[in-house]
């Protein structure tokens, strides 16, 4: 007798830190953070860091946490804290293996994130989307917002395609 296999977004643990890891730079070779820094954000936020389990196994990961709205922490360099005025909710990453994309997978990553803003009270979710990811991101209701120029800077460290959006309204 043979079970389907569950694929679910559930939240993170720390235990899930080296998979974590594995994965982010399988996916992100340019843009992978240091593990102590990835451990920090789902300390400061636990409630909104999520992994994608496929049989047991982690086949992704989504880390966000609450923010300011217009701007965007830097990459791999510790938060120290969630700033008492944070108005968004900053989807910092998601990262899924090679097969785990093209199910779904994403695309309710992205309404897991949405659902947790709204519980908590946030308005709006903002991400910067880096390695052509803008459309699928546009698809999940997300849209494109002038930066300021000191975030117009930090986007030059992403790529050249990183714009900063948001999804409002939730």
């Amino acid at each position: 007798m043979s079970m389907a296999v569950r694929v679910h977004w559930r939240k993170m643990q720390t235990d899930d830190l080296a998979e974590i890891c594995r994965i982010a730079v399988l996916c992100h070779p340019g843009f992978s953070e240091d593990a102590a820094v990835i451990a920090e954000k789902q300390h400061l936020s636990p409630d909104s860091c999520f992994v994608l389990e496929n049989g047991g196994s982690v086949a992704g990961y989504l880390i966000a946490h609450p923010w300011i709205k217009g701007s965007a922490p830097a990459l791999d360099e510790f938060l120290g804290r969630i700033p008492a005025n944070a108005d968004v909710l900053y989807l910092h990453d998601l990262a899924l293996l090679p097969e785990a994309r093209g199910g779904g997978n994403a695309a309710r990553g992205a309404a897991v994130v949405s659902a947790f803003a709204v519980a908590a009270g946030y308005r709006a979710v903002a991400l910067i989307a880096v390695n052509n990811s803008a459309p699928f991101w546009r698809r999940q209701g997300f849209k494109a917002v002038k930066p300021s120029p000191a975030l117009a800077e930090k986007l030059e460290t992403y790529s050249d395609d990183a714009l900063y959006m948001m999804k409002k309204n939730l």
